[in-house]
């Protein structure tokens, strides 16, 4: 297994299960794009809770970024067309925009809790001191 970070959209919603031991887990699929305009499969699984709870909040096609352990594969279709990769990933952690969304408020609201407003004009010059044409700031 190599630890990865993933990102792409899911391909439909997630599914929560529950294993023979009555433990849950979530299941789902990422389609993750590639450098030459096509996309790779990653059949997700994951059993934090905390992850498991945000795969279940987003729905068919929302924008998501897991990080985790991963297994590559090949995927062979039915039809008997071309193998192509896939990941197997087992998501420690689950990151949606609505997070960053939220992450990048709370660094803001405390950016400006810790620093008083700076005033973005310069000071002006004591009363004693001349003021040169060359010291003007740009």
């Amino acid at each position: 297994m190599i630890d990865v970070l993933v990102q792409g959209r899911l391909h439909r919603a997630a599914q929560q299960r529950t294993s023979k031991t009555g433990s849950p887990f979530v299941t789902a699929t990422v389609r993750v794009p590639t450098k030459d305009g096509g996309s790779l499969f990653a059949s997700v699984i994951c059993f934090s809770t905390s992850a498991c709870q945000t795969l279940l909040a987003l729905g068919d096609g929302d924008p998501v970024a897991l990080s985790g352990e991963a297994t590559i594969k090949l995927y062979q279709p039915k039809d008997g067309g071309e193998p192509r990769p896939s990941l197997d990933l087992l998501a420690h952690a689950v990151l949606s925009p609505y997070h960053v969304k939220r992450r990048r408020e709370a660094i803001a609201g405390e950016h400006d809790e810790r620093q008083p407003e700076q005033s973005t004009e310069p000071a002006a010059a004591p009363a004693h001191e001349e003021q040169s044409d060359d010291s003007i700031p740009f």
